[in-house]
């Protein structure tokens, strides 16, 4: 929700405000209660949409990272192999 978002609601609250005279309408107090609280969710948007941003790079990163890590893993677990087997050829031939 943008400020433009919070000034079109206030200004609607306002206008059913003027158009009440009873003492159940909207008092300038409760407007501007409302509109702290409007811009404390707008902050707390923004916030979250710039965390989660954050953690979704860091997923990327750690996704790359382990993918390597994976790779890594598969062409050691290929050498020790061929090691055993060398070894063991060594050993039939001896």
């Amino acid at each position: 929700m943008h400020s433009t978002d919070i000034d079109a609601f206030l200004a609607l609250l306002y206008s059913v405000r003027m158009t009440q005279n009873t003492p159940q309408s909207v008092t300038e107090q409760e407007l501007r209660k409302l509109e702290v609280r409007l811009e404390e969710l707008v902050s707390s948007i923004q916030r979250l949409k710039e965390e989660n941003r954050s953690l979704r790079n860091q997923q990327d990163s750690m996704v790359s990272e382990r993918a390597g890590l994976i790779e890594k893993n598969e062409l050691a677990r290929n050498r020790v192999e061929a090691m055993i087997n060398r070894l063991k050829a060594m050993e039939q031939g001896a």
